[in-house]
């Protein structure tokens, strides 16, 4: 931990002499400098954007959308779908770009700057619960795809969303909710102003069994402080944040079960599983914007901690008392984050720079792996601590070289120390990685509203802290091979962006990634392995119509082609790699009526390497509206999976053995999609 805060002081104090050099160098620049943080809903990002597959969801494209969970505001993302495997208390599962993301694997999320991956996690590298977000606070959803900016690190390989709260609302509310399959939920927030700023205050409070046999008796407490003054660019914040959720699980259970006769659709083959998650979090942001330059800070303390219960095998390794597993992990996270812009004349040319570091510390105190039966521990597999430090340093510069080029290069360095405690003796020990991404982008146009991109950039995702001093697998004592800590991945993108019309944005993005070891699930562990290299390659595209302030179209569709890069006689498929996906959605305002109705398609993926066994695809239909009463109360419905459809929301295959079968059996394991489900909202605003 020394030398990783040393290599941290050494960043920092680079980071203050370029910040006092650049304002010398400003005296007789340029006196303005362009910010673009938030495109409103007619706005496009011609002139813009660094490449054709990023872009900012805004507050009109969420308010009103139909949501089974808080995880699927990220669906607002165009090629994104999130699903679940287990219950309302787990993270996500994540599909984009070809890859089944897991929890969040080589996708990073952040909200108002906080990392929500979490790195050396128990139950999956990455892992990134989105569950604590409260939909109504949220402001807009900045995403990229790719790793061609300096900002994105770790995880970020296929992509990175940036999720903003609100500062302040329209008006003081409560929301009241009731729904099918035990549904209750009570919202309060409101933005009151005090002294020279805004205090923004939330209170929510869920309950939710499911369509489940086992009920899913899901409780969740979710609260947020947030006292701003001034704006994004100029002035400053401090939030609070806190969250936890108690719940049941049914896991995705062996297709074989259902078809016996075994359980139904919506049964559980250990009515045991589940658990309990908290995250606390205090966090804060510092913008201030000059003439010419601008300058962002912020911090972050996130108290964490999950205790999960899962089944994935039932009989398989312990035929006496089962096979679930605890996975624990409980940690304190400290972290901060700095950047500075500044605009200069070299040679001719107007040049933006921005230089910028970061600094991460997991002080992880307990990661646990137990065998138990019904919640109660039998034995320890595993029970480690680590000590996990990363920092950053990164500079771009972006030139305009004349009125149809600009170009945007820059390089970040990422460097990380591991210190493991682990109650396998030869398992512990330290460990350091660090590496160098390059990144270069350049835009071509515009003409007639048309601009071209060409982005190549390398990236990287973390592996787990533990694996840089394994010895020994713990579970069985054999010898174990150490992995990689820090895992390359290298990205190419060509794309166009255009309006070809009032109101119409479409953009269409050609891309390959490579990565040099990919992570994929293993049922019998229940989490996810490094495998060999991979490339995916890749065509998206997508539109968004606002032909009037009461109508708004989105339409997108991608495309994938996953495959490992090193021949194997298993096969090359890569199993869960998504190959397509796609959604359509229509919003409309009509007097005191309003309506959105969205559809989902989530297609067919390889379950193991040799292609032999696939899932099928699914297809899913949403609707939401509502009516103003008057201008204190609104009445809001929704109608999710509206057809009904008797689709899978995730698909696995591998071996698990029930009670009563001699050996082991591979076979589909699913979860299925919730049924049609009605829910009802009251909003009485103050």
């Amino acid at each position: 931990m020394g030398a990783c805060l040393n290599k941290w002081y050494s960043a920092t104090l680079l980071l203050a002499v370029l910040v006092s050099l650049s304002g010398s160098s400003l005296a007789g620049g340029i006196q303005t400098l362009d910010t673009v943080d938030v495109v409103g809903v007619t706005d496009d990002l011609v002139g813009v954007a660094d490449s054709a597959s990023q872009g900012t969801v805004v507050a009109d494209q969420i308010d009103g959308r139909p949501l089974l969970r808080p995880g699927e505001l990220l669906e607002t993302i165009p090629g994104l779908i999130v699903t679940q495997h287990s219950g309302s208390g787990k993270a996500n599962q994540y599909f984009l770009r070809g890859f089944n993301l897991d929890h969040g694997t080589d996708f990073s999320v952040f909200v108002d700057d906080m990392p929500v991956n979490f790195p050396t996690h128990a139950h999956g590298q990455g892992y990134a619960d989105a569950n604590f977000l409260i939909p109504e606070l949220v402001d807009s959803i900045q995403y990229r795809k790719g790793p061609y900016s300096v900002e994105d690190g770790d995880f970020s390989a296929a992509g990175s969303a940036r999720v903003k709260l609100r500062d302040t609302l329209s008006s003081s509310f409560v929301d009241m909710g009731v729904g099918g399959n035990g549904y209750r939920r009570m919202l309060t927030a409101g933005s009151p102003t005090l002294a020279s700023g805004h205090l923004l205050y939330a209170l929510e409070v869920s309950q939710y069994d499911g369509p489940w046999d086992v009920p899913e008796n899901g409780k969740k407490y979710n609260g947020l402080l947030r006292y701003t003054q001034g704006t994004d660019n100029d002035g400053w914040s401090l939030t609070g944040m806190a969250y936890s959720n108690d719940f049941t699980a049914t896991d995705q259970v062996a297709q074989r079960a259902i078809d016996s006769g075994l359980i139904d659709r919506y049964g559980s083959l250990n009515p045991s599983d589940g658990g309990h998650t908290h995250r606390y979090s205090l966090s804060g942001r510092w913008a201030n914007t000059g003439a010419g330059s601008n300058t962002h800070a912020n911090f972050y303390v996130i108290d964490y901690r999950l205790d999960l219960f899962s089944d994935f095998t039932y009989y398989m390794n312990d035929p006496v008392h089962g096979d679930q597993f605890e996975q624990l992990d409980d940690r304190t996270v400290i972290g901060g984050a700095t950047s500075h812009s500044w605009l200069s004349r070299f040679a001719g040319y107007d040049v933006e720079h921005t230089i910028g570091s970061g600094l991460r510390f997991d002080d992880i105190r307990a990661l646990g792996l137990f065998n138990t039966e019904q919640r109660q521990r039998l034995s320890t597999v595993s029970l480690d601590s680590v000590q996990q430090a990363s920092v950053n340093l990164y500079y771009q510069e972006a030139v305009q070289w004349n009125s149809w080029l600009r170009s945007i290069a820059g390089v970040r360095a990422d460097q990380y120390s591991f210190d493991v405690a682990s109650d396998t003796a030869v398992n512990s020990g330290r460990a350091s990685a660090g590496i160098l991404s390059p990144k270069l982008s350049l835009v071509f146009g515009p003409w007639d509203n048309t601009e071209y991109y060409l982005n190549i950039g390398r990236g990287f995702h973390s592996n787990d802290g533990r694996g840089a001093t394994l010895t020994v697998d713990p579970s069985t004592g054999l010898p174990a091979q150490k992995v990689n800590p820090l895992v390359p991945a290298m990205g190419y993108e060509v794309g166009v962006r255009s309006v070809p019309m009032r109101g119409l944005q479409t953009s269409l993005a050609l891309f390959v990634l490579d990565i040099d070891s990919e992570l994929v699930f293993a049922g019998d562990a229940g989490s996810t392995e490094p495998s060999r290299p991979s490339r995916r390659i890749g065509l998206e595209w997508a539109n968004f119509y606002k032909p009037n302030d009461q109508l708004t179209l989105d339409a997108d569709v991608s495309l994938s082609h996953s495959r490992f890069r090193v021949s194997d006689p298993v096969g090359d498929y890569i199993p869960g790699s998504i190959e397509q996906a796609a959604s359509i959605g229509a919003k409309l305002e009509q007097g005191r009526w309003f309506g959105s109705l969205r559809l989902r398609y989530f297609g067919p993926r390889p379950l193991i390497e040799d292609n032999s066994v696939r899932s099928s695809a699914s297809t899913i239909v949403n609707l939401a509206s509502g009516v103003k009463l008057d201008k204190h109360m609104q009445v809001n419905f929704e109608v999710l999976n509206l057809f009904n459809a008797q689709v899978s929301d995730i698909n696995y295959y591998y071996a698990s053995q029930l009670a009563g079968e001699a050996a082991p059996v591979n076979d589909i394991h699913t979860h299925p999609a919730e049924p049609l489900t009605v829910r009802v909202g009251l909003r009485v605003k103050f």
